[in-house]
């Protein structure tokens, strides 16, 4: 099934004109600020808190908490790792018992409406990462209004409809990261195009946005061609970057991965299509998922943050927000086994600059 539907994807565009869009697509209409061509990934200084408080929290501080982590979607390596990682916070800790629940898709009305049924069913947290900053926040705002502590984690809804936020890497560290490799595997004139989940989720979005303006500052001879929606899902994925590859042809130089389905799908497609040292794919995934393809010489890269890290942040910053020893006016967490983590862009704890895994180094990790 997935090649037939390649196909009909594939041979619909075989003649369409490989024209680049005239703006990059799948950013948020918001500001960039991208970094210095020679800088490495610096953090921004904290600023005024501006996350929300629950209303008439009951006393948490050192009591069993009945915790739920609602992700994008459940049952894909990313948020598997992420779970792991809560889980290894909640084992240290003795104190948290967290419950990984949510859609098998990443739909924002599903995610919403499991946010709320725990919300009538009763916990002391939510932990969350954002199909949509916007269509979430209402619901995180009744959490807190019920008293419930709200930690993000991966992807961000508005500020005030949570106390806090584990950022896994600045998005313009992300974007400087990407477009930085990218434009040293296929060249300062290179053409590529985006492989994303859809248009509306935050980080990714954010990163897009990024990624622009870095490239229009420190590459702008790279060529963007456009930016394709997955919908994080394996076969749309691998479809949607065939389509690249029948569409553009030789002009296609490389693919942007958003997502962690997204990279290893297209990585796929490239090998497929026996274009390994021809396309290059650039992206965020796992390493476990991109070893085969790294090992073999078909993908130079990838680049991500340690996901478990991420999740065992978020866990630790639940714990403390509780106990309250993580609150506003703070600038650093302390975050177990992770040691001293910074507090950016108000209410963001940040878990440090995105790391590019080659073939030098990728089989040393496993997650």
């Amino acid at each position: 099934m997935r090649t037939l539907l390649a196909f009909f994807l594939g041979t619909s565009l075989l003649t369409a004109p490989a024209m680049a869009q005239s703006a990059w697509t799948g950013g948020d209409d918001q500001p960039a600020n991208p970094l210095a061509c020679d800088a490495s990934v610096t953090a921004v200084p904290p600023g005024d808190y501006n996350g929300g408080e629950p209303t008439n929290a009951p006393d948490r501080k050192g009591k069993p908490l009945r915790v739920v982590d609602i992700p994008k979607l459940v049952g894909v390596g990313y948020f598997n790792s992420t779970a792991s990682g809560i889980q290894e916070a909640a084992k240290e800790l003795g104190s948290l018992t967290v419950t990984t629940d949510g859609p098998t898709k990443a739909n924002i009305d599903e995610q919403i409406t499991f946010i709320d049924n725990y919300i009538t069913s009763g916990v002391d947290g939510i932990l969350f990462a954002a199909n949509d900053p916007v269509a979430i926040a209402p619901v995180l705002k009744r959490a807190l209004e019920a008293g419930i502590n709200v930690v993000g984690y991966d992807a961000d809804a508005e500020p005030d409809a949570r106390q806090w936020f584990v950022n896994q890497a600045e998005p313009n560290g992300v974007a400087k990261s990407m477009i930085d490799q990218l434009a040293s595997e296929i060249g300062e004139e290179g053409s590529f195009a985006i492989v994303t989940s859809t248009f509306t989720t935050p980080n990714q979005a954010r990163w897009i946005t990024e990624m622009a303006a870095y490239a229009e500052k420190c590459h702008p001879k790279l060529k963007f061609l456009e930016t394709v929606e997955a919908q994080e899902d394996n076969i749309l994925s691998f479809n949607q970057a065939q389509t690249l590859i029948n569409k553009y042809g030789d002009e296609l130089k490389g693919i942007l991965g958003m997502t962690s389905v997204a990279t290893p799908a297209a990585s796929e497609a490239v090998q497929q299509n026996n274009l390994c040292g021809k396309v290059s794919v650039v992206g965020l995934a796992l390493p476990n998922a991109m070893k085969p393809y790294v090992n073999n010489d078909c993908i130079k890269s990838t680049i991500l943050w340690s996901t478990v890290d991420l999740g065992y942040a978020a866990g630790m910053a639940m714990r403390a927000v509780a106990d309250g020893t993580l609150k506003p006016g703070d600038t650093s967490f302390k975050a177990g086994r992770l040691g001293e983590l910074q507090i950016v862009n108000q209410s963001q704890i940040l878990l440090g600059a995105p790391k590019v895994f080659t073939k030098a180094d990728i089989n040393d990790f496993d997650f």
